[in-house]
């Protein structure tokens, strides 16, 4: 029996306030929508995908689509004016006598393989499954009035996700009733239960499957997207034997400790900074460096750019000539290497990764030029993820707490230990970061995880 899932993206999203519906706006450098097909292209137990979309947007869903080489979505129609009505759509392009069917909202991209397996595993005992998560929150019935009717007992209360799964019979069955009736639901288990058609189990669903429908959502949900990517860097570094690594400030501190490393799991590494001539304020010397590599390995896979500086000191006292010193070795620094960088990315379907600082969320006194290129190294690398990803590039950004570097000792001095990250610490977490599929990820490393 052949397994279904059938994504929901019709929806405009009126809520979000955006321009594209919410589908299609971007986390962690791909859209909403890219995030959860993945989830079930990747999935062994699912035969095929089809997704539901709004007739405006086709196109522009089968070259977001195309553009992954997704192999599992066998069909994109178009949606109609409600969900339950694109749920029909899903439903009945199905021409099998029975299949089990998980229909999902598009907009719930971190859902997981367990409850994805689970649902599909109940398929074989239940008719109907649905998910859910216990609610910690106590529901109310209000009046048109918005007075309180009635305080529900929280213990008998849950919170639906999706997917829900069906028996490709039942659902049809459902649908079809509701096609003549006058009755509205907002989910399919919703339709089993009105025509008693089945009796609909739960599995259990997570907290992390959220739906994406106001702003704050689209905040939340890329944090969870960091929290899912810091989870994976425990990886096996031995991925990295006969891997091609440059690492631009490299003589001391996080670079230093990330050559290091790289080198105990049989990396191929080249190390570049003003001491070996090589300064990334001048792109040339940067390009010149880089074909020294290529010309020798025939391919450069990872490249890591660690340079910064940071004088602290009020702005208003500050020379312009070192204002401008900061700016060319922090940010322009950043540019060069990503113009000299961007050819032999695209030829291996590399990866390149920047470091910023807890500083570019807000900045400090006495930090004024440090945070704001900080600042702008994270706008450039979440820009450039979505540039870059058509070609197989990845980028994304190191953020280590303070971390006990030359660069910190000299402008803060002796500190105690224990509130200090090592830089071997940092390494391990840039060289997992490096091996990953994510990108436009700002990777905050705050402890040892």
């Amino acid at each position: 029996m052949k397994t279904y899932a059938i994504l929901l993206a019709s929806g405009i999203g009126e809520r979000i306030g955006s321009d594209l519906p919410k589908q299609f706006l971007k986390i962690s450098g791909r859209t909403i929508l890219e995030h959860s097909v993945e989830i079930f292209e990747r999935n062994g137990s699912i035969d095929e995908i089809i997704i539901v979309v709004h007739g405006q947007f086709v196109d522009f869903c089968k070259k977001i689509l195309d553009q992954n080489g997704f192999k599992k979505v066998r069909k994109i129609l178009i949606g109609g004016e409600t969900r339950q009505v694109s749920s029909s759509i899903g439903v009945n392009s199905i021409a099998e006598g029975e299949a089990k069917v998980l229909i999902h909202d598009a907009v719930r991209p971190l859902i997981s393989d367990r409850i994805i397996n689970n649902c599909i595993a109940a398929l074989d005992k239940y008719n109907a499954v649905d998910v859910a998560i216990p609610t910690a929150d106590t529901i109310i019935e209000v009046s048109d009035t918005m007075t309180v009717e009635d305080v529900l007992p929280r213990q008998l209360l849950m919170r639906g996700q999706t997917p829900q799964a069906f028996k490709l019979g039942i659902i049809k069955r459902a649908h079809s009733l509701a096609a003549s009736s006058s009755v509205k639901f907002t989910d399919d288990c919703g339709l089993v239960k009105m025509f008693d058609l089945a009796k609909i189990h739960v599995v259990q669903g997570e907290e992390g499957n959220i739906k994406i429908t106001h702003p704050i959502d689209l905040f939340i949900a890329d944090k969870l997207f960091q929290i899912k990517h810091l989870s994976l860097l425990d990886g096996d570094l031995k991925q990295l034997a006969n891997r091609i690594l440059v690492v631009f400030g490299s003589s001391s501190g996080i670079g230093k400790a990330i050559m290091d490393l790289a080198q105990q799991y049989g990396a191929k590494t080249y190390g570049f900074s003003r001491a070996n001539g090589v300064d990334v304020r001048d792109i040339a010397s940067i390009q010149r460096a880089l074909q020294e590599v290529n010309s020798r390995e025939k391919c450069i896979n990872f490249i890591i750019n660690s340079t910064g500086i940071l004088k602290l000191g009020n702005l208003n006292d500050k020379p312009m000539a070192e204002i401008r010193d900061e700016v060319e070795t922090n940010y322009f620094g950043c540019i060069n290497v990503v113009r000299a960088s961007y050819n032999y990315l695209k030829q291996s379907k590399g990866a390149l990764l920047f470091f910023t600082s807890s500083s570019h969320t807000r900045g400090r006194a006495s930090y004024a030029i440090y945070s704001s290129m900080k600042a702008a190294i994270v706008n450039l690398g979440q820009a450039l993820s979505e540039e870059w990803i058509s070609d197989g590039i990845r980028i994304n950004m190191m953020n280590p707490a303070r971390t006990a570097t030359p660069m910190r000792l000299s402008n803060f001095g002796e500190e105690p230990p224990t509130t200090l990250l090592s830089p071997q610490f940092v390494a391990e977490k840039s060289l997992h970061t490096l091996l990953q599929d994510y990108t436009g990820q700002v990777i905050d490393i705050c402890c040892a995880l």
